[in-house]
């Protein structure tokens, strides 16, 4: 299966932030994984606008910055992203997404329900958590 960047795209208001975003929702009903995948476009100045995802409905959201410059705020934390940056927006956490740069921002955003997950049969799950330890100077989880 393949999607082609762009073929599904439509604009959207998110969490009555300022300007229209423009989404692609990758594999939309095709997928099993249980995330959504969506590339969000935001025009200069654009933002999602400040939400959270409480217990009714429990989602944790990553954003993960493609192209361009933004701000993202999670509660009390201000990040400054560009190209290959990535803020994790844990459930009922307050966050806002804005496009502080010239040109659109593009963002992969993966979100879901919370789960326990065991990766821990996976080599490059072990070679990771080593790296974060070399890096970090803390014993893995």
């Amino acid at each position: 299966m393949r999607e082609r960047a762009g073929s599904t795209a439509f604009e959207y208001d998110m969490h009555g932030g300022s300007d229209l975003t423009t989404v692609q929702w990758y594999f939309l009903d095709r997928s099993r994984l249980p995330v959504a995948v969506q590339m969000w476009e935001l025009p200069p100045g654009g933002a999602e606008g400040m939400h959270s995802h409480d217990d009714d409905e429990p989602l944790e959201e990553l954003y993960l910055v493609i192209d361009g410059h933004a701000t993202m705020r999670v509660d009390a934390d201000t990040h400054e992203l560009g190209p290959g940056d990535a803020v994790l927006a844990p459930v009922n956490s307050h966050h806002d997404l804005r496009n502080t740069g010239e040109t659109t921002l593009r963002v992969v955003v993966v979100w879901g329900r919370p789960a326990e997950v065991d990766w821990s049969s996976f080599g490059t799950a072990r070679t990771s958590r080593d790296a974060r330890q070399r890096h970090t100077g803390t014993s893995p989880a």
